[in-house]
Parts: structure tokens; C-alpha cells; sequence
């Protein structure tokens, strides 16, 4: 990735829990503008944690950045609150999809414009959802607790839209959604950032279907990176492919069997 055109930079950040607990351990990243960057790894690798230090949502879970920097074009954004960092173009889909149940999808959509006021624009904002989610747009009056998870997804990345966002950080799209709504979800967002230049930085356990669509991976464990390229050279890379895609690794003929490893030393470092 070129450094010129970095949107989003993450700079040797620490990551502390209740004063005492080191959760992230020196990770640094990039994310181009208009690209697709992928942070992946098991649960408690800190990919969430990642996310939530750049939008800022570490406080209410008594966590803080001690240590590095992350910046947005250029510009220091720890100190900056979440909704000041939504003002700058930076919003975030959390894990679970949060939509609020008792509102419509419609209701939902356009809570996600509340920083804006320019009527028209928001107005066209919610149609250019509904073009990339027909399905909500079915549904629009339809209370969210009453639709689907693939709804509810959906519906989530659509709200962060209406925000008009320059990059989305998206945590775990494809958590407790049938194959082929996480295909849906994926090519949608393949399609939000090839024809909008929408840049997205998303955590995913799925690293076939995150490595599939995305520009750039990360991979994380226990709050480092440790390995980092292109998608396409990680989805070829042996390590990836026995440690996370349940491929390769000799006489290992399933799943459960590639989950047993014995990490390499180099992983370890």
C-alpha cells in the first residue's frame, strides 16, 4: 500500500483494560483510501478492540489508548469523541448489529443521519441505501425486531451510510448469518466501495470470506499483528491457509484437526 494515499493509519497503539489489562500490544496499520482492509484472527486477538480505539468507543468499557497514535488524514484523532470522529467521516458497525428494536428500519436508517441537517441530501442518502439494499427498502415499516438477521445487518451498514462516511469500520459482518446472506453482505459491501469509494476497515473470523473481497489483510493474535499482505499472497501463504483457512498442514485431515496446532515459534514472537 502506498503511503501517499493512506486515509487511516494506526501507529504502534496500546490498549489497557481497567488500568491493568494490556489487550493490544503494539499494532500498527494502514488503511488506503478506497480500500478494502481486512483485520483478522480468533476471538481475543484484539480485533475489536482495534476498531473501538479508532472510533474512540474504548471509555465506556473502562479501556484507553496508552501508548502510539492513530491518525485520519493526517490529523491526531484519539482525543476526538465518537461523534466528533462521525462529523469527520468515520463511522462505526458494531459486532451484533445494535438496531434498535422497537423502531422501523426506516426509523433506523435515518438515526443515522442525525449529525447532518442538509434535508435533500439525506433524502437521496436513504434512496442510494435502498438501491444497495432493496430488501430494506421492503421492509422499511417493518419494526427491526421483527426482521431477520441478514435484515438487521443490513440495516446496520445502511444507517452507518447515511452518515455519509469516508471509511466504515465493520466488526464481524458475517456473526451468526447463513452462507448466503454473508455472501450478500460481502458483495454488497464490495459494491458500496468499488462504485462509491467507500474505504472499509473490517474485523471478520471468517478468513476465507474476508480475504476473498478484501484489498489487504491484517492478521492479529493475542494483540499483535503477526503477518500482514496483500489478500491474495496471504490466501496462498501455508501458514494462513493451515492456521486459519482449515487447508494444508500434511496428515491434518479436517477443521478440528488444523484448530489443534501447535503454533510455529515465529507466530509466538
Amino acid at each position: 500500500m502506498s503511503p501517499t494515499n493512506t486515509l487511516l493509519e494506526v501507529n504502534g497503539i496500546e490498549v489497557i483494560y481497567n488500568h491493568v489489562i494490556l489487550v493490544l500490544k503494539g499494532v500498527s496499520l494502514r488503511v488506503p483510501e478506497g480500500g478494502i482492509v481486512a483485520l483478522l484472527g480468533g476471538n481475543g486477538a484484539g480485533k475489536t478492540t482495534t476498531l473501538r480505539a479508532v472510533s474512540n468507543l474504548l471509555a465506556g468499557e473502562r479501556g484507553a489508548v496508552t501508548k502510539g497514535s492513530i491518525e485520519l488524514r493526517g490529523e491526531r484523532i484519539e482525543a476526538l469523541s465518537p461523534a466528533a470522529l462521525v462529523q469527520r467521516g468515520l463511522v462505526q458497525v458494531m459486532e451484533g448489529r445494535h438496531c434498535f428494536a422497537h423502531l422501523t428500519i426506516e426509523e433506523n436508517l435515518m438515526t443515522g443521519a442525525y449529525t447532518r441537517r442538509d434535508k435533500g441530501e439525506i433524502a437521496a442518502n436513504l434512496e442510494k441505501v435502498y438501491t444497495y439494499f432493496p430488501r430494506l427498502k421492503t421492509r422499511r415499516t417493518s419494526q427491526a425486531a421483527y426482521t431477520s438477521g441478514g435484515e438487521q445487518q443490513m440495516c446496520a451498514i445502511g444507517r452507518a451510510l447515511m452518515a455519509n462516511p469516508g471509511v466504515v469500520l465493520l466488526d464481524e459482518p458475517s456473526m451468526g448469518l447463513a452462507p448466503q446472506i454473508v455472501d450478500e453482505v460481502f458483495s454488497i459491501v464490495r459494491d458500496l466501495n468499488q462504485k462509491e469509494r467507500v474505504t472499509f476497515l473490517l474485523a471478520e473470523q471468517n478468513t476465507s470470506m474476508a480475504l476473498r473481497y478484501a484489498d489487504f489483510g491484517y492478521i492479529l493474535e493475542n494483540g499483535r499483528v503477526v503477518m500482514d499482505g496483500e489478500a491474495a499472497s496471504l490466501r496462498e501463504n501455508e501458514d494462513v491457509k493451515e492456521f486459519y483457512l482449515g487447508v494444508g498442514g500434511g496428515d491434518r485431515k479436517s477443521f478440528r484437526d488444523v484448530k489443534s496446532y501447535k503454533r510455529r515459534k515465529r507466530w509466538l514472537a
